[in-house]
């Protein structure tokens, strides 16, 4: 009965304290208030304070987490709505998520053989632009180190999120096509969601190019490391 209790407590609290800072951030509008990357802050910080393990606080966080999946499939709506566009510009989607997925793992690997970086580092790196499940599945793979590889894919996921409108707005990147094969290839789920705010077209070729790019990567990624590493 107790642990039922506390599972009730932490699904709550994170439900309410999500949906508060999501309110924060609609009235303030600044991207540093995303409620995906200031709730995660705020929970990681609480836990710390009070000194709750981790496997304590997922005894009902995994219920959340187990959300995920129908959320993923219920992106299908907007994508079938959309896929009018989609078939218009299919060859234009597809060419540049081949340039952005090869681009990707092009700079990263320049970037961390420039700072000298371990080979493992590297490796785990490489995929951190595909969404968390298969980046895992990919990192392992090739050698790399999963859970380092899962901060990662967060790093660029709120990286994305955060920038991409400046980049928008500096690059005078005004097409949802555009948009969404941008923070779709390299922001996966937190660029989504950002996206999202932009209308359905940007939503739906976000989301396109989310699953596109992990396909894409799966086997991008593993050619790159035996050729380059």
């Amino acid at each position: 009965m107790l642990q039922l209790l506390q599972m009730l407590v932490i699904i709550v609290s994170t439900v309410v304290l999500f949906v508060l800072l999501n309110k924060l951030y609609l009235k303030v509008g600044n991207p540093f208030l995303l409620p995906i990357l200031t709730a995660t802050i705020i929970t990681a910080v609480v836990l710390l304070l009070f000194n709750i393990p981790y496997d304590t606080y997922m005894e009902g966080g995994q219920w959340i987490s187990r959300m995920l999946g129908p959320a993923v499939v219920a992106l299908a709506f907007p994508l079938y709505n959309q896929r009018s566009i989609i078939l218009k510009y299919k060859y234009s989607i597809l060419i540049s998520l081949v340039v952005a997925m090869i681009s990707g793992l092009v700079s990263v690997y320049s970037f961390l053989k420039l700072t000298n970086a371990s080979t493992s580092f590297l490796l785990t790196s490489l995929p951190k632009s595909l969404t968390t499940p298969v980046a895992m599945q990919v990192s392992e793979s090739i050698g790399g180190i999963a859970p380092l590889t899962v901060v990662l894919v967060m790093v660029a996921g709120f990286t994305g999120a955060i920038l991409g409108p400046f980049v928008f707005k500096i690059a005078r990147i005004d097409t949802a096509i555009s948009r969404g094969v941008a923070m779709g290839s390299a922001s996966h789920g937190v660029g989504l969601a950002k996206l999202k705010e932009y209308g359905e077209q940007d939503l739906s070729i976000g989301s396109l190019s989310m699953g596109l790019s992990a396909v894409l990567g799966a086997f991008l990624c593993p050619l790159f490391a035996m050729f380059f590493m």
